[in-house]
């Protein structure tokens, strides 16, 4: 099973605030703890949202908003995607993560293909292979 663990944006990730050597040097020897356990499949920090934009779709139009955004809690600041036997283990390993105070951490399961069942067409589900073949 794969999660994406997003860390959700603050005060200060917005204000394009990077962390300092004190923070980056628990999250290095954390990130290392789940390349050695072999479940990290990715993970990067994002820019704040002054530095994005959003596309939203309605009726065949689409409009580009471009940011900052102002619902802070609910931008994503950077994020893992782990493979991991189950939720609960994922959760038991980010429970040592070394975030700040106040940080939060949410944590989604990532649909596989088998997860549609016989709704994925059979060559649709050739394409989402090929499509993993070709990323890996």
């Amino acid at each position: 099973m794969r999660f994406i663990v997003q860390v959700r944006a603050n005060a200060a990730s917005e204000a394009g605030v990077l962390p300092t050597a004190e923070m980056l040097a628990p999250m290095g020897r954390f990130n290392d703890e789940l390349i050695k356990a072999g479940i990290m499949l990715a993970a990067d920090g994002l820019k704040d949202s002054s530095k994005g934009a959003r596309l939203e779709f309605s009726n065949g139009k689409v409009t580009v908003i471009d940011g900052p955004f102002a619902e802070t809690k609910e931008l994503i600041a950077g994020f893992w995607i782990v493979q991991a036997k189950s939720k609960a283990e994922v959760i038991e390993r980010f429970k040592h993560a070394p975030m700040q105070s106040g940080d939060v951490l949410e944590i989604r399961e990532i649909f596989e293909a088998d997860d549609f069942g016989d709704d994925l067409a059979p060559a649709m589900r050739e394409q989402e292979a090929r499509l993993r073949r070709q990323l890996s």
